[in-house]
This record gives C-alpha cells, sequence and structure tokens, in this order.
C-alpha cells in the first residue's frame, strides 16, 4: 500500500450540522406529508432504532437522526424554515453546537409509549444519553463537533486498498489542565446569574426569549481560577496524523467515518468523530461502472475479418482474448474476474473490452492496389448477389 502527501482537514463553519440528509428521506416521507404522516412515519423508526429495542450497532445513531429530523418537520416554524432555507435555516441555537435543538420533553411527551412511559425517568435518560444540548444535565459536558476531510486515490487504490495520512488541526483537552479549564486549586462554582441553567430568560414585549448566559456562556458554572495554558477553555489545537484505511473496491465519493477523531468533547463530553471522502481519480484507459470496467482497443480491418488473438490491457498487466472473424465494430467482448473487487466481498468485477476498426490514413502502393482489388471483388459479389435475387 501507498502513502501520499498529507491532506488537511479544516474546522468546520459555525453552525455545521454533523448530518445533512435531507430530514424527509430520513423519515422517508414526501414534501408534502401532513402532520400525521410525519409523525407515523418517527413513531415506526423510533420503535425500530430505539436503544432499548435494538442493540445493534449504528441503531442509536438512527434513532439520533430520525429524532432530529422529526423535532425540524413536526413544528410548523421549524418545517417552513428547513423548506425555505434547508439545514441552514434550522442550524444554531442556544446551548447547542451549532446543531439543530431536539426539544426532547416535547417528543417524549408525545410518544411516551415508546420511551419508557408518560412522566417516567427511563424515557428521559435515554435521551439524555442520545443527545445533548436539551434536558442534558451540564455535568456531561458538550460532545465535540465531527469535522471532515478528503483524501485522492486512483483506480490502483481501489483494486487493492490503500493506507492515507491526513494532517488534522483539531481541538483537544488541555493538557496542562487535562480539560477541566481550572488551574491548580481552582475550582468550578455555579453560575450565579442563570444559577446553572446556562441560559437566561428575556422578557421581549409579550414573549419570552431564553438565550445562553451571558457571564457563563452557556456552561452553567464558571472557574474561579482559569488555566493559564488554555485560559480556562479547557482545549488547545493541536496537530495531529490520523491514518485512514481505504478498503478495495470503494466508490468515488464515499465517506469512511473514524469515531471519536473529532474535536474533543468539552466537561468529559463525547469527542466527535471524522468523516472522511474517497475521491477516486479518473483512469484514462478504463471506465468504471460499479465493479466492471470498460476499455476500448483498435484493430486491423484485416483482423476484424480474418479473427485474431489480442492483447489487452488490465490494471494489473495484460490479458489475452480471441476474436472471431467477422468482427463488427463496437462489439463487447467480456473478460471475468479482471475488473474491481466488490466492496462487501463476493468475485470480482469482469473487464468489458469494445472493440473498433482502426481505418488508416496512410497507405503504401501495395496496400492502395489490394485494397483496390479487394473492392473490385465486393463490387463483383454484390453484382452477383442481386442477379440471383431476381
Amino acid at each position: 500500500m501507498t502513502r501520499s502527501a498529507p491532506s488537511v482537514a479544516q474546522f468546520p463553519e459555525p453552525g455545521y450540522l454533523v448530518s445533512q440528509r435531507d430530514y424527509y428521506e430520513i423519515l422517508g416521507v414526501g414534501k408534502t406529508a401532513s402532520d400525521s404522516d410525519i409523525k407515523s412515519a418517527y413513531r415506526k423508526l423510533a420503535m425500530k432504532f430505539h436503544p432499548d429495542r435494538n442493540k445493534e450497532e449504528g441503531a442509536a445513531d438512527k434513532f439520533k437522526e430520525a429524532t432530529e429530523a422529526y423535532s425540524v418537520l413536526s413544528d410548523a416554524d421549524k418545517r417552513a424554515r428547513y423548506d425555505r432555507f434547508g439545514h441552514a435555516g434550522v442550524a444554531g441555537g442556544p446551548g447547542g453546537g451549532g446543531g439543530v435543538n431536539v426539544d426532547f420533553g416535547s417528543i417524549f411527551e408525545q410518544f411516551g409509549d415508546i420511551f419508557g412511559g408518560r412522566g417516567g425517568n427511563r424515557g428521559g435518560s435515554i435521551f439524555e444519553s442520545l443527545f445533548g444540548g436539551g434536558g442534558r444535565s451540564r455535568q456531561q459536558g458538550t460532545p465535540g463537533r465531527s469535522l471532515r476531510a478528503a483524501v485522492n486515490v486512483d483506480m490502483h487504490d481501489v483494486l487493492n486498498g490503500a493506507e492515507r495520512t491526513i494532517t488534522l488541526r483539531r481541538p483537544e483537552n488541555c493538557g496542562s489542565c487535562k480539560g477541566s479549564g481550572s488551574a491548580p486549586g481552582g475550582k468550578r462554582e455555579t453560575c450565579t446569574t442563570c444559577k446553572g441553567q446556562g441560559a437566561v430568560h428575556q422578557q421581549q414585549g409579550f414573549f419570552a426569549v431564553q438565550t445562553a448566559c451571558p457571564r457563563c456562556h452557556g456552561e452553567g458554572t464558571l472557574i474561579s481560577k482559569p488555566c493559564g495554558s488554555c485560559r480556562g477553555s479547557g482545549q488547545e489545537v493541536k496537530e495531529r496524523e490520523i491514518t485512514v484505511q481505504i478498503p478495495a473496491g470503494i466508490d468515488d465519493g464515499a465517506q469512511i467515518r473514524l469515531s471519536d477523531q473529532g474535536e474533543a468533547g468539552r466537561q468529559g463530553g463525547q469527542n466527535g468523530d471524522l468523516f472522511v471522502e474517497v475521491r477516486v481519480a479518473e483512469e484514462p484507459r478504463f471506465h468504471r461502472d460499479g465493479s466492471d470496467l470498460y476499455t476500448e482497443v483498435p484493430v486491423q480491418w484485416s483482423q476484424a475479418v480474418l479473427g485474431d488473438k489480442l492483447v489487452v490491457e488490465t490494471l494489473e498487466g495484460e490479458a489475452r482474448m480471441t476474436m472471431p472473424a467477422g468482427t463488427a465494430t463496437g462489439k463487447l467482448f467480456r473478460i471475468r474476474g479482471q475488473g474491481l473487487p466488490r466492496l462487501h466481498g463476493g468475485n470480482r468485477g469482469d473487464l468489458l473490452v469494445r472493440v473498433y476498426i482502426e481505418v488508416p490514413t496512410k497507405l503504401t502502393r501495395e496496400e492502395k492496389s489490394l485494397v483496390k482489388k479487394m473492392l473490385e471483388l465486393d463490387r463483383k459479389r454484390d453484382k452477383t448477389a442481386a442477379s440471383d435475387s431476381k
């Protein structure tokens, strides 16, 4: 396997969403779906992927994804903004890390039978363990944001698999204070402005608006003696080299998820993930269609008429194939097992060879004489065939 020059991953912009999938697609409904259709679709997904019902890997993520989609589409105002502006229209909000604020309490009340009974503690604890913000206690910390990067590979890497190294700059827990943000002798104290809630309520006319606490910036606590290295943030930006394994058979545009390799969580929160997009460079000699490869081979007119054994280039060298006599231009031949491996195992794809007759532009006198002779023979044959048909 080969190593290339490091790729550089940048931080996501504020308001970045980990999931950018269409919310209607997640719930499996159309954009004209009614409120009852949306609620019914979410209920089915919640019952299918609820962590108490489904212990398979990835079920919790799908449950979280469906709940995020429902929290937007079940709210008329959020849905209208989402329909108009997409994810950007519903991103951000107090207490969040740039994502959608999920109203866990409201959803829990609507679907108490799924989440452990109305008013019970069981459902609430499940929400708190799966989601940041909302009903999460401050002691659980803030999850880190996920990051994105990209690596470039070629067709040979798709054939054999590869390894790439990404140079990543990301926030990590401060080495001096171990992420606490506090210097020796310091401690965290409850913010007296928001009383540890991280948010304050402001009355604006008839409306009460909740915003992040201006004193503790939504943390709910203040540090009496901040760490000198990170100035109380608990994090510092570090450059890391991360190795990414590229599996054989991967498609162009596919994403590889590296768990916990994103931004570090704050105050004990879970780290974000790193999503690496794989970009496969085009191979001039071959066109890819899934695990199959297509190529073209020029042949002489005489070879097409008489037939011949051809040598065909593959990704691994050369292969031989027999072209029968009387082959027409554009004929497609299949060489089995000379394509690309399938990502999830199984037999390799095939190499499909399209032959085309190459017409010479310069001929010697002898060649011209032979071609003229052939032309005369062809005309004579056509006349004979025409008279026989009368």
